[in-house]
């Protein structure tokens, strides 16, 4: 088995090349050392954020990874950190600019390079859609765990349970968070409704379009023999899961510097980490061994995404996002280790009265 150094080597490299780079642009920018060392030291702490809001992410990721072909995982590893790094920290701000200033994307560019407060302030206006799309996409993939019929096992037994139960009725995950939507659309000032119903039903239709794309080349991929083709569907769920993912860090990380450049260093840092962590989840099995640690993930992601509907309204610091999440799994990760002991106690027990 590899040790668990092995796993950090390319995040380390990365960490080294990413905060020397990043003081480099600090120098550049302040003509400083003090601002070289301001740039280095947020670069650290937004690769920080990123593994806190990420985590719930590397056990999801870990989940649909180890369904997949040994080729689509490869590609998830290589060519999805590409898109990880570069597409969602770096293009989707940029794009977002691109949309909401009806600028071109070079304009974009030179907009974040010498003026990142205006590019901050267009962020920051484009931040209710965003949290829309990606606060019902992230509760349909949380509700899709728990309303699952073949899911076998509980974590908060009853709760769990009876979410399930709810499963049974055709299309109740969707359902539920439509409810909460027009509840949210009532609650929110008239001029922000459409956009937020618009931007919130693109979540809806973006899971169900994944979904039902999944499930189709999943399913030509086993009927044609080509297990190849069957990844894709996974690949592209991953993919749009890590986009959602990644909307509340990108948005998040302005709050610590309006420099685009510095966000998809710290962004990417953290991003490396994440994927490190998938690797080292799939690999040593740890979903398996510790029983509850999956569903301490998608609780967190369903908080996520209420608390991304939240954030319309109120400002919820960045901080209360980690820290739930990071909270619901650690008490899955207790309640594992709990449940191994007595099962292992159990059976000890049994094995002694059958050998009298």
């Amino acid at each position: 088995m590899r040790s668990t150094m092995s796993y950090l080597v390319w995040p380390l490299i990365v960490t080294v090349l990413g905060v020397a780079l990043a003081g480099f642009i600090g120098w550049e920018f302040t003509g400083r050392s003090s601002g070289a060392i301001s740039f280095l030291l947020i670069a650290a702490v937004l690769a920080v954020l990123e593994i806190s809001l990420s985590f719930d992410n590397a056990i999801v990721n870990a989940n649909k990874l180890k369904t997949m072909s040994p080729i689509w995982q490869r590609r998830f590893l290589t060519w999805g950190i590409l898109i990880a790094v570069f597409g969602m920290r770096l293009l989707f701000p940029l794009i977002i600019v691109v949309i909401a200033a009806k600028i071109g994307p070079w304009a974009a560019v030179m907009l974040a390079a010498t003026e990142p407060g205006e590019y901050a302030r267009i962020m920051g206006e484009a931040h209710l859609p965003i949290a829309a799309f990606g606060g019902s996409f992230l509760m349909l993939v949380a509700l899709s765990f728990f309303f699952d019929q073949s899911k076998d096992v509980d974590w908060i037994g009853r709760l769990e349970r009876a979410l399930r139960a709810l499963g049974s009725v055709r299309g109740m995950e969707v359902g539920f968070v439509l409810v909460i939507i027009l509840l949210f659309v009532w609650l929110l000032p008239v001029r922000d409704e459409k956009i937020f119903m618009f931007s919130a039903m693109c979540g809806i239709v973006t899971f169900l379009a994944v979904d039902a794309l999944g499930h189709v080349l999943d399913r030509w991929g086993k009927s044609a023999g080509a297990a190849e083709q069957g990844g894709f569907g996974a690949f592209l769920y991953l993919e749009v899961l890590d986009a959602s993912f990644s909307f509340d860090g990108v948005i998040g990380a302005f709050a610590l510097t309006q420099n685009l450049f510095l966000i998809a260093i710290g962004l990417g840092i953290g991003a490396m980490y994440v994927r490190a962590m998938t690797v080292m989840l799939v690999e040593r099995g740890t979903l398996a061994e510790f029983r509850f640690l999956e569903h301490g993930a998608f609780w967190s992601i369903l908080i996520l995404s209420i608390i991304m509907f939240g954030q319309t309204m109120w400002h919820i610091p960045e901080a209360v996002t980690g820290l739930l999440g990071a909270g619901f799994i650690g008490m899955a990760f207790i309640s594992s280790l709990i449940w191994n002991r007595r099962h292992r106690e159990r059976e000890a027990d049994e094995e002694e009265a059958r050998n009298g």
